[in-house]
């Protein structure tokens, strides 16, 4: 088998580090959700009805008549062969469609598929044709966000990925996955090190997959910890290719008596280091394997270490599969692809698509006949505790710089993923939690002053 180029590697490895956008296998199993073609209501969670019919008359800015708005979705698609932000977006676009679309305007999707490495032709097209971007995400976003600012485009996107597009004007993440300037992994963090195992402070590991991308996140996640008082002990980087042998990898935690190891790589090498660590008897207090490995494919691959090691991830405040007979919104979700899509495989990137749709439906609806990119985004930012309808944890959309101060945590188990007891009752998630401030810089959002615009421009 031929080997790929060294830039090919990195942007793949940039692609599943920074977008998270691995399929989920987590959720509930086949049958277990509504049945296809059965009904499901027009309200959504708490939210009461997102689409309905209306008589709408003005053709009132690009992108929208009297009868239509069109809409961009991004996806690497061409690059990943994954579907799942098309999928998303296809549902809830057929089932709001399905019960009189946006206020009596049909949803209409372009898919702009940037094959990775095409995202500011994609954004010049969607800047052509399309009231907004909704519902999915770039792994190389940064690309396009002078293109998309430069023609005032609102985006709505289920993830974020890069420095200068985290944060960016007129972007609203209705499930934010990155602050501009500070560590959304601090309650976690805090939890690991401080109350759930507080021994391993003296001794955190980081295995970083070797590339300047992964750099920037070992580099943040060791300034956080630093800032609660842990040591970095050791810390390594692998060929972003992997190894052959993860064995060494393994020895050398074993000498440094890690107590806490973070996995900063590719999701299908972390089974292979922790293969290792089992084959030698090394246990660590525990592992974060990211929430880009919540998946049943990770559980199948760690084979036995699944029940010798201790794998944690940080969900950032979205409700986990596993809770969906206690959470009505979630449930609903899974209806939604059970009647639109029942062959799709549901994913935690498709909860954040769903509820980037939501926010862009109610607050379209809220403008009424008359329909403007401006009305869109001043309804969107104004919501100061956004949940989806139930599907995650309170967000503020009006503060662009700690917008959620809400995690929660799961754990791998030879039974699958389960959520971890934070204390906190009947509620799913821990809240109230003040981000950390980075004191390096690491990039900032690009702005609308950058490229010659203002608010006052958009209309």
């Amino acid at each position: 088998m031929r080997t790929k180029s060294r830039p090919v590697l990195l942007i793949a490895l940039a692609l599943v580090l920074l977008a998270g956008c691995a399929r989920q296998g987590s959720g509930p199993e086949e049958g277990s959700h509504g049945e296809p073609g059965s009904s499901v209501p027009a309200a959504f969670g708490d939210l009461g009805p997102v689409c309905g019919k209306g008589a709408p008359t003005e053709s009132s800015a690009r992108g929208v008549t009297a009868d239509a708005i069109t809409v961009g979705v991004f996806t690497d698609l061409g690059f990943t062969k994954n579907t799942e932000y098309v999928d998303a977006s296809e549902v809830f676009a057929k089932w709001c469609n399905e019960h009189g679309g946006i206020a009596g305007r049909e949803i209409r999707l372009n898919i702009r598929d940037t094959r990775l490495t095409e995202v500011r032709q994609r954004m010049r097209e969607s800047c052509r044709d399309d009231f907004a971007i909704v519902g999915g995400m770039a792994g190389l976003d940064s690309l396009g966000v002078k293109d998309r600012l430069s023609c005032l485009l609102p985006s709505f996107p289920a993830q974020i990925a890069q420095p200068g597009s985290i944060a960016a004007d007129l972007e609203v993440s209705a499930a934010p996955t990155a602050l501009p300037r500070h560590d959304l992994e601090t309650g976690f963090r805090q939890w690991l090190v401080e109350e759930g195992y507080p021994e391993s402070k003296s001794a955190i590991g980081m295995v970083d997959g070797d590339s300047p991308i992964t750099k920037v996140f070992a580099d943040k996640a060791q300034e956080s910890l630093e800032s609660l008082g842990a040591t970095v002990v050791y810390r390594d980087r692998y060929p972003i290719a992997g190894v052959a042998d993860w064995t060494p990898y393994a020895y050398a935690i074993k000498d440094k008596q890690v107590r806490g190891l973070i996995f900063n790589g590719e999701p299908a090498q972390l089974p292979k280091l922790e293969e290792a660590l089992t084959a030698i008897g090394y246990r660590p207090d525990w592992i974060d394997a990211k929430n880009n490995n919540y998946t049943e494919s990770f559980l199948k691959a760690a084979g036995r270490s699944i029940e010798f090691q201790n794998n944690v991830i940080d969900l950032y405040g979205v409700a986990p599969f596993e809770k969906a007979d206690s959470v009505p919104a979630l449930r609903q979700f899974q209806d939604m692809f059970a009647r639109y899509a029942p062959d799709a495989e549901m994913s935690l990137p498709q909860v954040r698509s769903i509820s980037a749709w939501l926010l862009f439906a109610r607050s379209a609806a809220e403008c009424g006949d008359h329909l403007t990119r401006r009305c869109l985004y001043e309804h969107a930012v104004a919501e100061t505790a956004w949940t989806g309808g139930g599907l995650q944890a309170p967000v503020d959309l009006s503060d662009r710089e700690e917008p959620v101060h809400c995690f929660n945590v799961e754990r791998a188990t030879p039974a699958g993923w389960v959520p971890v007891d934070l204390g906190t009752g009947t509620s799913l998630y821990r809240c109230g939690v003040r981000h950390y401030r980075f004191q390096k810089d690491y990039g900032a959002p690009m702005t609308l002053a950058d490229v010659g615009k203002s608010m006052t421009d958009l209309n």
